[in-house]
């Protein structure tokens, strides 16, 4: 590692500007072109403010190696974790029992998350993706981006010492070889399919003769808990986007918001860079920690985010066992044993842990989707997961795609083309003013029409409620077939997914594709992948609400998104405030009867309510005692007014004051934030916070419940002071727009900053200006990138 003085890299970096004036012949051999005299694989460098790395390569194996390097340097013990975990090595250094952070699956513990991992990688399934030639596999460029990602992290853990507590010292951080990179990528490609289900993967037995029988799965019971399953098993996880056309901008140029929300630790944060091979590709944005391409970003034209869809990645097989014997099933009358495989996990001080995994022609056998939904393997009965994604590593190539883009029409070719996003939406603008709204993800091709042939009796509950589809697997008609543009068998093709183009506005909060536009509704779609004419959420009534009205007014530029970020409005505030501060001062000597039964004065709450601003903004007084309020009302006594299809965005409201329950959840958070020591009408920040280098740091948003655009979901801890971490949430976000030059207009916040390293000086830097409702702003173009007053300097490669 070298640092250079500015007028070095000034020199550097025109050195690797040459290389897109290069022959196209020359530019075609990008092993020849990485490789400096000494050997190896090398990139430069250049950190600006917040210690925001622009990586110059002249290839994709010196681009992911100096990505490798540099998100090493930030985040390597989050990092060394997620490759112990795809490795299936968790139970060997942190012990079988302990839980994971479930960034990489769902499994409750190490020992099921090693056995799912390990039986991965003893069967291949990484290695027979990486060899399918493109578009079915990875590109070769793709492939080359992983495999100078491992180099450049290896390199960095070769010359530099770790000084991250959480893994200084440890036995756990090791070299990581392509195939850890990938596997990586896999794991997060399977996460809302296979990835969900390990827990029954890894603990599905035959039953055992003598043992009573288990009771079929209820189906009642079952819609409920798929319903909520399919809900909050990505709780952690969701986003709002929204892209205007130039129809509604100052300068006929579009503009994209994008406000992921996503964990605040552990493997699924996202990391801030740019990418430059010059002549080739030119890209800055988020990525998730692990990845080596940009997840949502923009070029020099093009601005794209994502929003996790409701499109349901997998299905259910329900199997037809033959009576005698459990591990033989039935299709079209003809026996199919299952195959067999023995998976051993090396335990902490202890004996190695063998179990067995059962496989079908449809995937593994479960038990259980999530801990509500049991689905006993009985001596007549078994179910398999229907996972598409299990044979999709092509995410790096959509994301390539995009990198490249430039235009909305580019980022829709590379999805059609390659087919690799599992479980996200897509809202994108571009500079000449469209925009672009779609779900395109992987998805069985579970038709209506197929699913009214073969859904089993468990099925037809958990489809209409849920769109997890039970099949019938002992019918070979009940295959789910092929359409002619699908990259594989078994998914939709492009042509079948929801897309919106050039609307005024095109918006998701991680509701259906239904009300992207509300005046330009999408129907026609498979249940499979959302619903029509159900109930929004209250953000995506807010953001609606919002969006178009900022579509309707006009003349937008960044700054109105930026503006639309930090408002903070509260629908349910808008919607219910007003009601509950008449209802409380209605209340007979102004007490309310707690749940314990003791009486509570609320006189004072009722003023506070009455005078909040209805924002979560960190100075807000009142938005503290309504929350705590929210989150106590029955949802299904909510509202007096229900929901109406002819009005999706208004209804259901009027709060419902007249239930007993209001007045209970009333005296109960009074009698909370007394017991606290909080004050009912304290500015939130006061009470909503993250602790860093020992400072408390005001957090503005709000729960998922409330509807704020600017979502945080934070952990409550009332001896604390109130709300004192943030779970997950706003985490990359980026407010883009053109203004006719050649460099975009980008204002960006990684709301956690670059690196989760308590001695780096980018630990905690943009979580300040998160609390303060300030912006970053982009340096994408030379002039700016070399204009850095903070400018450092790196030339990285694999020798000193």
């Amino acid at each position: 590692m070298r640092i250079r003085s500015r007028r070095a890299v000034v020199a550097a970096a025109a050195l690797l500007m040459a290389a897109s004036a290069l022959p196209a012949a020359a530019a075609e051999r990008p092993d020849r072109e990485d490789r400096p005299a000494h050997g190896g694989l090398s990139a430069v460098i250049r950190y600006t403010e917040y210690g925001i790395p622009h990586i110059l390569a002249r290839s994709y194996a010196g681009l992911g190696f100096g990505t490798g390097w540099a998100q090493a340097a930030d985040q390597v013990c989050t990092l060394a974790d997620g490759f112990v975990t795809v490795r299936g090595e968790r139970s060997r250094h942190f012990g079988p029992g302990a839980a994971t952070d479930g960034s990489l699956s769902s499994a409750a513990t190490n020992l099921s998350s090693d056995l799912y991992f390990r039986g991965v990688r003893e069967a291949g399934t990484v290695e027979r993706l990486l060899r399918q030639p493109a578009p079915a596999g990875p590109s070769r460029d793709a492939k080359e981006l992983m495999r100078g990602f491992a180099a450049g992290y290896n390199a960095w853990l070769a010359q530099n010492r770790i000084t991250d507590p959480a893994c200084r010292g440890a036995a756990w951080v090791r070299p990581v070889t392509t195939l850890d990179v990938a596997a990586r990528s896999y794991a997060l490609s399977v996460l809302g399919g296979q990835g969900r289900a390990i827990d029954g993967i890894t603990a599905a037995q035959p039953p055992a003769s003598g043992r009573p029988a288990a009771q079929a799965p209820d189906p009642g019971g079952a819609a409920r808990a798929a319903r909520t399953l399919l809900a909050t098993d990505t709780a952690d996880m969701g986003s709002n986007a929204v892209a205007f056309s130039g129809a509604t901008t100052a300068n006929g140029r579009g503009l994209l918001l994008g406000n992921p929300h996503y964990p605040w630790q552990g493997g699924r944060r996202f990391w801030q860079s740019q990418q430059t091979i010059p002549g080739r590709l030119d890209v800055a944005g988020g990525s998730l920690l692990g990845s080596p391409t940009i997840s949502i970003g923009h070029t020099p034209a093009v601005a794209w985010s994502h929003t996790v869809a409701t499109g349901v990645t997998l299905d259910l097989r329900q199997l037809t066992l033959d009576p005698a014997d459990p591990t033989v099933y039935l299709v079209d009358g003809r026996p199919e044993r299952m195959t067999r495989r023995s998976v051993t996990v090396a335990v902490e001080g202890g004996a190695p842990v063998t179990r067995t995994q059962w496989w079908t022609r449809y995937g593994p056998v479960t038990t259980s989707l999530g801990p509500a939904l049991p689905l006993p393997w009985t001596a007549t009965t078994a179910y398999a997961v229907d996972d598409p994604n299990a044979v999709n590593l092509r995410g790096a190539d959509t994301a390539l795609g995009f990198s490249r883009a430039r235009s909305t029409d580019d980022v829709l070719a590379s999805l059609r083309r390659t087919q690799g996003l599992p479980w996200v939406n897509t809202i994108a603008a571009d500079s000449r003013g469209h925009s672009l709204f779609t779900q395109s993800q992987v998805l069985p091709r579970v038709t209506d029409e197929l699913a009214q042939r073969c859904l089993t009796p468990l099925g037809r509950a958990t489809y209409p409620a849920s769109g997890l589809a039970v099949l019938d697997g002992a019918r070979g008609d009940c295959a789910l077939g092929s359409d002619p543009d699908a990259v594989q068998p078994g998914v939709f093709g492009p042509a079948r997914m929801p897309v919106l183009k050039d609307a005024p506005y095109a918006e998701n909060s991680n509701d259906s594709a239904w009300l992207a536009n509300a005046d330009r509704p999408l129907t026609g779609y498979e249940r499979i992948f959302g619903t029509v004419g159900t109930p929004r959420t209250l953000r995506t009534r807010g953001a609606v609400q919002d969006v178009a009205a900022m579509a309707a007014r006009g003349g937008l530029t960044v700054r109105d998104l930026q503006a639309q970020q930090f408002a903070d409005r509260v629908p349910a505030g808008d919607l219910a405030a007003a009601d509950a501060a008449r209802a409380c001062a209605a209340l007979p000597g102004g007490t309310a009867t707690a749940g314990d039964g003791r009486a509570v004065d609320v006189r004072e709450a009722c003023g506070v309510l009455a005078a909040w601003d209805r924002t979560m903004n960190v100075s807000s007084r009142g938005a503290l005692l309504f929350d705590r309020l929210w989150r106590r009302l029955p949802a299904a006594q909510l509202w007096r007014v229900p929901f109406s299809p002819s009005d999706p965005v208004g209804t259901p409201h009027t709060l419902n004051t007249d239930t007993p329950a209001f007045a209970t959840a009333l005296a109960d958070t009074v009698a909370e934030l007394r017991a606290a020591g909080i004050a009912l009408d304290s500015p939130l920040g006061e009470h909503q916070f993250v602790v860093r280098g020992g400072q408390r740091i005001p957090v503005p948003g709000g729960t998922e419940a409330l509807g704020v655009w600017n979502k945080v979901e934070p952990v409550w801890n009332a001896a604390g002071g109130g709300y004192t971490e943030v779970a997950h949430g706003s985490s990359y976000i980026q407010a883009v727009g053109w203004d006719g030059s050649r460099c975009p207009v980008a204002r960006t916040l990684l709301t956690y900053s670059q690196s989760s390293n308590p001695a780096s000086p980018h630990f905690s830097d943009q979580t300040r200006l998160f609390s303060q409702g300030r912006w970053v702003t982009s340096r994408f173009c030379e002039r700016d990138i070399l204009a850095s007053p903070q400018l450092r300097v790196v030339r990285v490669s694999e020798h000193r």
